[in-house]
Order: C-alpha cells, then structure tokens, then sequence
C-alpha cells in the first residue's frame, strides 16, 4: 500500500488574522509540520492544496451566508493566499490550486500548480537552497521544463497520484467541516483508502466539525482521532 499525505489549504486567510479564519489554524500549521518532519517517512508522496481566487463569482460576498458565499479570501497571489509561515514546506512534492473562476472546496478539484511559483520539491537535507527549493543539480528552467513534459499544466490531484502509484490517503488541515471534508470525500469516491488525522484539522465550530467527522465515517472514511 502506497501512502500520501494531503495538506489541506493551510493558508493565511484560514489562520488567526486572516480573512475567513478558522481558531486553531496556526496550530495546525505547526502541528501538520511537526507530523510531516516525525513522519515523513511514513509516506511515499506529500503534497499540499491551496483556494487560489481569481474571480470566483458568487463565492465572495460582501453579505456572506457562510454556506454558499463568504468574505474576499484567498486572492491569487496574494499574502492570504500564501501557506502560513508555520507550516514548513520543504517536503511538500507538489501544490495543487482549486477555486480560480468558481467555488472549489476539494483538493481533488485543484490542478497542479507550476514548480516555478510555489516551494516545493523532494526535500534534500545537503542541497535545498536559502529559499527551501530543493537543488537537484537542474535549474529552475530545466526543472519547469521537466515538469511541464511529465505533468501538464492542467493535471488533477487524483491523476498525479495515481501516476504514482499511490493507493492510500492521510488527509489535515483546514477546515475540518469544509474542505477538508470535501477532499476526503472526492478520495473516498474516487477509490483511495483515506483517513482524517483529526488531531492535525480545525473547524469552524465545534457541532458542524462533529457532523462533518459523522458524514465521513458514514461515507468510509477512517475518522483517527488521536
């Protein structure tokens, strides 16, 4: 069985002084960290998603219901949009970005995100550079080219595990009751065995992070609350 771990939207905008934030989410940006360094090992893939807004139509509201429209956040290329300082980023493998021109909730509506603007690559303790990209020995021209040829610019989160073997799904981060149910739910569907590591997940309150554990577990996913 082949294992990724899948980061969940652990972005500025989600975390305390953010736009749309959820309490906890810097914790969780520490924690996630903590997981990926103890147990890394544990895993044949880590990859991270992000919401990336460009101009999602009725998902933003300046009078938000909090179900179907909510507050300006996540803006492509902006601070909110970036992943929260304490989330370390150095063996994230691949970044996946949903939600540019609609309402996207699950990793595995997110396309790949170009190498060249996002920190990521296998981690290399002896070669990552000051920035925290790995140094393979390639430049960044080269590495883009690579990845344009093996990856394409559009391809989804499912098929770039599948192109890796991989069968099995850890899924954290923000938001327990959103996106991170979201996401578990499509890897469910989409045949993956999946966990939630609710320890390494916040939500927004605390009955509609039950219902979303419930609605889970009653799908198939495997709900670890330690």
């Amino acid at each position: 069985m082949s294992r990724a771990l899948i980061v969940v939207d652990v972005q500025n905008d989600f975390c305390e002084n953010g736009s749309l934030a959820v309490e906890g989410g810097a914790a969780v940006a520490a924690a996630v960290s903590e997981h990926i360094e103890d147990r890394h090992g544990d895993y044949d893939a880590v990859v991270a998603t992000q919401d990336w807004h460009v101009d999602p139509g009725a998902h933003f509201s300046e009078t938000p219901d909090y179900v179907d429209s909510w507050p300006v956040h996540c803006v492509a290329d902006t601070e909110g949009a970036e992943p929260h300082e304490d989330f370390e980023t150095d063996r994230v493998e691949a970044w996946f970005r949903k939600g540019e021109y609609e309402a996207a909730y699950s990793g595995f509506e997110g396309v790949l995100a170009p190498d060249t603007s996002t920190p990521m690559g296998v981690f290399e303790e002896e070669t990552a550079d000051d920035e925290g990209f790995a140094n393979t020995g390639e430049s960044a021209e080269d590495e883009a080219e690579g990845s344009a040829a093996t990856d394409g610019p559009s391809q989804s989160l499912d098929d770039w595990l599948r192109g890796r073997g991989i069968d099995s799904v850890d899924v954290v981060g923000l938001a327990t009751d959103h996106c991170v149910k979201a996401t578990a739910l499509d890897a469910v569907d989409a045949g993956y065995d999946t966990r939630v590591l609710v320890a390494l997940t916040a939500g927004i309150t605390p009955e509609s992070v039950e219902r979303a554990l419930t609605d889970m577990a009653d799908a198939g996913v495997e709900v670890v609350r330690d």
